[in-house]
């Protein structure tokens, strides 16, 4: 008697977990590439870009700081001039606004010295500025030193996301919190909301920002590294006209992070920040938030207490200035001294997806990885707003790859 092998019904071709910015560049890259290709794009919350994408400081980014042949150096790079362009052709609110990045000590020197020559190796215009030169592009901020970067800019990055949501085509579904996925090599995947709902795709593309782990867990695949994350508050300078553009402090190397920031917006306001502290929650935008089952993910990673134990003194330092505005103002006059600290107003925090290895090593570039039928996007914090659109086009070339060999 002859086995009849029921054929699956499909709803998609590509299945993408996770609205934010990345998750909908991969499905406006996919429908670009290959015209008639089904996507679905799972979002938990009501609307795109609601975490990582929508909480930062809308910020650019050259590509100066990163490591020459890192993705995050050639696609920050490649991201922002493509950016720039899609803002303009969607009529997106932004702005090409250069930057200025300062050094305040002596001991900053050498690796604001080493910020130019790694500019010039990324392809990046800079121009090094002496004290008087500082003042001209802006008359409040102090320094020894400092390099312009003209290419930096701002921009509505959850416009962004709108968009790419709107031309992709794809079927986007909020409120769509994954629960379960079922993944058959030989035949696809299946992924369980928690409202009930089934939804099958021939390849998985997991964008999930700060559950990417988790979802590569859930189906099957181990990341190998753990997202911990950092939360990075945020304040408003009542005091505006103190400020005319972008100004960073020389970063160091030893971290991912930026050091407080001044960041003229969009909207004509200027932000202050983002420091970085552990966050007692994936998405725990304050010290009341506390998720202790993902808390307790956090510290049963060996890599969380190893970075604790590096990296302490840097940590200290942070969250003193988390908890005291006067710290947090005294840090920020290094760069603006004529600022006070009831100049501050709190605005919203951000959370940082930061990809930690068992080791304690912060993973410092983009990571994204393949499993049978899947792809992961494991570990993508700044720039990847800046750098998007690349980044969609590498997921998204990866994932037709799998689609083609199914």
């Amino acid at each position: 008697m002859a086995q009849v092998r029921r054929e699956i019904a499909y709803d998609c071709d590509v299945l993408v977990i996770g609205g934010g910015i990345v998750g909908l560049s991969t499905a406006y890259a996919i429908t670009r590439a290959a015209p008639g290709t089904r996507v679905t794009v799972l979002e938990k919350e009501a609307g795109p870009a609601r975490h990582q994408t929508g909480r930062n400081s809308g910020v650019i980014h050259s590509g100066i700081y990163y490591r020459p042949g890192s993705l995050k150096a050639r696609y920050a790079v490649r991201g922002a001039a493509e950016m720039v362009k899609f803002c303009a052709e969607y009529g997106i609110a932004h702005a090409v606004t250069g930057k200025l990045i300062v050094a305040t000590g002596r001991e900053e020197l050498p690796r604001l010295h080493a910020l130019v020559q790694r500019g010039r190796e990324n392809g990046i215009p800079v121009r090094e500025l002496g004290p008087a030169q500082i003042t001209e592009y802006e008359p409040e901020v102090r320094g020894l030193a400092a390099i312009h970067v003209g290419t930096t800019g701002i921009c509505d990055f959850t416009g962004v996301a709108r968009q790419l949501a709107l031309a992709s085509g794809a079927e986007i579904r909020y409120g769509a919190r994954v629960v379960r996925v079922d993944r058959r090599p030989e035949r696809g995947v299946a992924v369980r909301t928690a409202d009930g709902d089934v939804v099958r795709g021939r390849v998985l593309v997991n964008c999930a920002g700060l559950y990417c782990d988790e979802v590569a867990r859930l189906t099957g695949d181990e990341p190998e590294v753990r997202i911990v994350p950092f939360r990075g508050e945020y304040y408003e300078l009542a005091r505006p006209e103190l400020v005319r553009g972008l100004v960073y402090p020389v970063p160091d190397p030893a971290f991912p992070f930026l050091g407080v920031h001044l960041t003229r917006g969009i909207d004509g306001g200027v932000h202050i920040g983002p420091n970085a502290v552990p966050a007692l929650a994936r998405e725990g935008y304050g010290w009341g938030v506390v998720r202790p089952r993902e808390l307790a993910a956090t510290l049963t990673w060996p890599g969380a207490w190893r970075i604790a134990r590096r990296h302490w003194r840097y940590g200290t330092g942070e969250l003193r200035r988390s908890v005291s505005r006067a710290a947090f103002t005294r840090a920020v006059r290094r760069l603006l001294p004529a600022v006070r600290e009831d100049d501050l107003v709190a605005a919203p925090a951000g959370v940082r997806a930061q990809a930690v290895l068992r080791d304690g090593t912060l993973v410092d570039d983009f990571l994204i990885r393949e499993g049978a039928r899947a792809v992961h996007v494991l570990n993508a914090p700044s720039p990847a707003a800046t750098a998007s659109l690349p980044i969609g086009r590498e997921v998204a070339r990866r994932a037709l790859a799998v689609l083609r060999s199914a």
